[in-house]
């Protein structure tokens, strides 16, 4: 199942409102946020999960959420 995201990977985009909730979330100062997102599912570390209707993909203590359907990302924060 994780291959199905791998290999979906050109399709991964997140919404304006999007960007700025992952930036705020992870206190990220890239300029690129879909891009660091994209490396950090192709990270090898990073463990992938699919809960109904998302992907969870989790490294560290962060967790990123990608929609399966649509592979929007929705959002990611930091484990506390």
């Amino acid at each position: 199942m994780k291959n199905a995201l791998l290999d979906s990977i050109e399709k991964i985009h997140t919404t304006e409102l999007g960007l700025v909730r992952i930036q705020r979330n992870l206190s990220l100062i890239e300029t690129d946020i879909v891009q660091w997102c994209k490396s950090f599912i192709l990270d090898p570390s990073s463990r992938i999960t699919r809960q109904g209707k998302n992907w969870y993909i989790q490294k560290d203590s962060v967790i990123l959420t990608v929609n399966a359907h649509s592979y929007t990302i929705i959002t990611a924060h930091k484990q506390k």
